[in-house]
């Protein structure tokens, strides 16, 4: 479905559904470009970006398939997200990627970069070790990862990453954290110009696509926005958190029913643009590891508190009125993380509805009945 005042939305949706096998990334390697998959936020994108390769992130299918493949080389106690990335990449969907890069986050990106590894043989393969804490240590220790992919790109591409090429990287990347936080604040408002669902589509293209592309696409689509008139109401405003998650279907399932999702906490959204590199006298690559470590905290790291609180300010500066858990079944960092965050998000008075969903789901009956209930006694409690 296309709308005629936004057709910036249209091009990025073009992109969605013909990934991974989109016209942009395909059109680059066909004039000789080389296409590095990454497989988690802590992996940074400037890095393959200044050596001349194009960051794609690495995704499952965009709605709920059986995995018999995936699940054939990975235990069935795995997340479906990294069944279904290995499935997609076993079925060829990936067969253009010069590189796969992933981080040591979570037991299912850490067993689904090893098969990944063993079986689809990606020319490049690099896997970082992503401490879980932000001290002066860590970040050390996390600088010699960087420093080291920096080194294995320069010899696997045969170029040498500039502190020039970074410091343009660096430009292109925050320019698109800035035009995204610019969407964003879109959807402070009581009558929001774009869905949540909407959102999705861009995000989701911002993965996929080169940034430059990207950047032009929503500063248009801004524009856009600006003139179009659209407005949404809404019986309550919702935030999103939880597992990965990059089906807009899933979504635009809640708002069917009246709920606005006028904010998220994943890592396919908010926890991937919200922080810019910020140099302060440091080398290009010191603040590219800084930032990728220190910006906002996925459920593995410790202390929590640092993740707790801003997902408290996300709910306070959207004026949230209840919060929905979305957790793939065997995500072990956000099942443990789940308790306490209710517990947070309920001292200032904000309820939690949690789903335990798999990678893909477009919103089930169950859970269509489960979203229904809780809009209802979030307007019960307002009246």
């Amino acid at each position: 479905m296309g709308d005629t005042k936004l057709p910036t939305l249209d091009r990025f949706r073009a992109v969605n559904q013909t990934f991974p096998k989109t016209e942009e990334i395909l059109e680059l390697k066909r004039q000789g470009g080389k296409v590095f998959g990454w497989l988690c936020t802590y992996v940074p994108e400037e890095l393959i970006h200044a050596a001349g390769a194009l960051p794609v992130r690495i995704t499952g299918y965009s709605q709920e398939v059986d995995l018999e493949d995936g699940t054939a080389y990975l235990y069935i106690n795995n997340c479906s997200f990294s069944r279904s990335c290995l499935q997609m990449g076993l079925r060829g969907e990936y067969d253009y990627l010069d590189g796969v890069i992933a981080g040591s986050t979570c037991d299912g990106a850490r067993r689904l970069f090893d098969l990944w590894r063993y079986y689809l043989k990606t020319p490049f393969h690099h896997i970082l070790t992503v401490p879980r804490k932000y001290t002066e240590r860590a970040q050390g220790l996390y600088y010699e990862q960087v420093l080291q992919l920096k080194q294995l790109l320069e010899q696997c591409l045969d170029t040498r990453i500039t502190d020039e090429a970074l410091l343009r990287s660096i430009t292109v990347f925050n320019e698109s954290r800035e035009l995204l936080k610019k969407l964003y604040e879109l959807r402070k408002v009581d009558r929001m110009s774009i869905t949540g669902a909407e959102t999705m589509e861009v995000l989701n293209a911002s993965f996929r696509m080169p940034k430059e592309l990207f950047n032009q696409y929503l500063r248009q689509l801004l524009d856009e926005l600006a003139v179009s008139g659209i407005t949404h109401q809404s019986r309550a405003r919702l935030m999103v958190t939880g597992s990965v998650m990059n089906n807009p279907e899933f979504i635009r399932s809640i708002e069917e029913l009246g709920g606005l999702v006028v904010a998220d906490e994943l890592c396919t959204s908010t926890r991937y643009w919200s922080d810019p590199v910020v140099l302060n006298g440091r080398l290009p690559l010191e603040a590219i590891s800084r930032r990728y470590l220190s910006n906002f905290p996925c459920a593995r790291m410790v202390p929590s508190d640092e993740r707790f609180n801003r997902v408290l300010q996300l709910a306070r500066d959207f004026r949230v009125d209840g919060v929905i858990s979305q957790i793939i079944r065997y995500c072990v960092p956000y099942a443990h993380d789940l308790p306490l965050i209710t517990a947070r998000l309920k001292e200032i008075g904000i309820p939690t509805l949690a789903l335990d969903v798999e990678y893909g789901t477009s919103g089930s009956g169950q859970i269509r009945t489960r979203v229904q209930a809780f809009l209802e006694m979030l307007e019960a409690r307002r009246e």
